[in-house]
């Protein structure tokens, strides 16, 4: 930074805008912010060369320059209102958020930014900022650190019936609570989310994050209808916001079909004018999956999940229930197979449906042990026994009820001779 500095005027931010290069802008625009004038117009300038500079050192990503500068605007901060103040903060926050690889970097801020602000007791700012930090700690698998933050958080914003935030913190302590697996805490939360969000104005992004959780936990539910209809609304505001999120939605849209053995549309809504917005990968995946489900075939999805494994198996949504529709896949292909066979090798039927010998073994020895069907595996022989189905006699059931019904006329006789005898 040059000790020299320039006064915060128009004529500056525009010297700054017209520089050649990226690294000289910013050198303009932080001698800008070195003019010691705490005039309104000066103030004014000061904040449009913060927004520039923050947005060039995005640009260059210089992470570290932008946690160092909200360290230097400290003091200008003091001289501005506070609600300028917690824009500023947070949009220096986004700016090192866009820059990839910077998890750790938004942590630290974060944490230095809720010390300052329990200092200079700035609550409003400070709970904004605690509740980014606890996104940021759930998406860094810090779980513990996060719900603990969180549940702190929550109680005070009840407290104070900020109601927009609170929409905001109970919709990520739903999303924390699902990735620990807590279902029953997840759908409270979002219930709790929704309600806040009835009594005030809630901007399209936030509804269709709302719109989103509530199809993955319907879907976690196996009602795949619901959370289609939840997952097309989702998709419907993010879209119209140019939201990249809107992809999501549309790929879980496509999982709902393919799970309710809809796979047929899968590529009908692809095609769609909504849909040709976002082809790449993630339909592209999906449409493979879609491929293999209606062809029943276990190993164009084995493909496909190979394929696309960023897509598929990375995603922890898609990937648990395509593990599920993979597993039923293959219990109905191997129960077809087995069926015209009293014995049968087990490297035959792998061949037949064209997976690892190991596999299949363990499969049909878990089909086993479920019930799925009546057999044993001789391991020595390399073989599968397929026992028949045992005919259950009709008269064992009968003679179960002729019991059951004299037992009830001993049981009626006893009471009416006590009545008697008393």
């Amino acid at each position: 930074m040059s000790s020299s500095y320039l006064p915060a005027t128009t004529d500056s931010i525009a010297l700054a805008l017209e520089a050649k290069d990226p690294s000289e802008a910013i050198s303009i625009l932080y001698r800008v912010l070195d003019d010691p004038s705490s005039s309104p117009e000066a103030l004014r300038m000061k904040e449009q060369a913060i927004t520039n500079l923050s947005d060039l050192l995005r640009q260059e990503n210089r992470g570290e320059d932008l946690r160092s500068l909200l360290t230097q605007l400290r003091p200008f901060f003091s001289l501005i209102p506070k609600a300028k103040t917690a824009k500023i903060v947070r949009v220096v926050i986004d700016s090192v958020a866009k820059i990839p690889g910077t998890s750790d970097l938004q942590i630290a801020l974060c944490k230095e930014m809720v010390q300052w602000t329990r200092a200079e007791k700035r609550t409003f700012l400070r709970q904004r900022v605690e509740a980014r930090l606890a996104a940021l700690l759930m998406e860094s698998k810090e779980y513990s650190e996060a719900l603990s933050l969180l549940s702190g958080l929550v109680k005070e914003v009840r407290r104070l019936d900020d109601k927009l935030l609170l929409v905001d913190i109970d919709l990520l302590e739903s999303k924390l609570h699902f990735s620990l697996r807590n279902l029953p805490k997840s759908k409270a939360a979002l219930t709790a989310a929704r309600t806040a969000a009835n009594a005030i104005y809630v901007p399209p992004g936030q509804q269709g994050a709302i719109d989103l959780q509530s199809g993955i936990l319907h879907a976690e539910e196996k009602d795949y209808k619901t959370a289609y209809s939840y997952f097309f609304e989702a998709f419907e505001s993010f879209n119209a916001l140019e939201d990249p999120k809107a992809v999501f939605s549309l790929k879980y849209m496509l999982l709902c079909k393919i799970m309710v053995n809809q796979a047929d549309d899968v590529g009908g809504i692809i095609s769609s004018k909504a849909g040709l917005q976002y082809v790449g990968p993630d339909l592209d995946a999906m449409k493979a999956v879609a491929d293999a489900h209606s062809k029943r075939s276990l190993k164009l999805f084995e493909v496909a999940l190979r394929d696309y494994k960023a897509q598929l198996e990375d995603d922890p949504i898609v990937h648990r229930h395509l593990s599920s529709l993979y597993d039923t896949l293959m219990e109905q292909n191997l129960c077809r197979l087995i069926e015209p066979f009293s014995r049968v090798e087990i490297t035959h039927i792998a061949e037949l449906i064209e997976l690892p010998i190991d596999h299949v073994e363990r499969k049909l020895s878990q089909m086993i042990l479920d019930k799925k069907f009546a057999g044993t595996l001789d391991q020595g022989a390399g073989c599968l026994i397929i026992f028949d189905d045992p005919k259950t006699d009709a008269i064992y059931p009968a003679t179960l009820e002729t019991i059951s019904n004299v037992g009830k006329v001993v049981d009626s006789l006893y009471v009416r001779s006590a009545k008697i005898v008393a």
